[in-house]
């Protein structure tokens, strides 16, 4: 399972450990995730996501996930949040 966020596209980064004497050491910076439980209120249904912290925050802040998911581009969702996207685009469309 990748460190990557399903929402944002938020992976890992590199950088330096750096040492007292200035010595610097290769190390990687984790993204925080975590696995939540969305509702879609377009769909009437809970999804499972591995969401970042931050991504999280973003989908409150929107006023939930269907709205997050309209507004995001699809470049940076994984493959399961495009199918979702899309899937909550025809249920918009026919209600």
């Amino acid at each position: 399972m990748s460190r990557i966020c399903e929402l944002t596209g938020k992976g890992r980064q590199v950088g330096h450990n750096v040492s007292h004497a200035n010595n610097k050491t290769k190390r990687t910076f984790l993204p925080n995730l975590q696995n939540v439980t969305l509702i879609s209120d377009a769909l009437g249904r809970s999804i499972r996501l591995r969401v970042s912290t931050h991504g999280l925050r973003s989908v409150e802040h929107n006023g939930g996930l269907d709205n997050w998911l309209v507004k995001a581009s699809d470049t940076e969702l994984s493959l399961k949040a495009r199918r979702l996207k899309r899937e909550v685009a025809k249920a918009r469309t026919a209600a």
